[in-house]
């Protein structure tokens, strides 16, 4: 894929959440929130961008642009929206 954020941005894949609930019911995908946790796959050349590309990153709900890339689907998020990095 040859793609390069501009900027404050970041490339980011969705980590998808697990589809059953505690209890073992089976949600539809129309009964899932959309997951705010996200891979970084690529990031801009801004000094100001605080992760880099492996990072699993936290993000503000109603974020960022979906696009579409090779058949997959991924968003384009500004590093404000970024709230956190997944340690461990």
């Amino acid at each position: 894929m040859n793609f390069r954020p501009l900027g404050e941005r970041a490339l980011v894949k969705l980590v998808e959440r697990e589809q059953t609930t505690a209890s073992g019911i089976v949600l539809p995908d129309t009964a899932k929130e959309k997951p705010q946790t996200a891979e970084v796959v690529a990031v801009g050349d801004s000094e100001d961008v605080q992760v880099k590309k492996g990072d699993v990153i936290v993000f503000a709900k109603y974020s960022g642009t979906e696009i579409s890339l090779e058949g997959e689907d991924y968003m384009i998020l500004d590093s404000d929206d970024i709230l956190g990095v997944v340690e461990g």
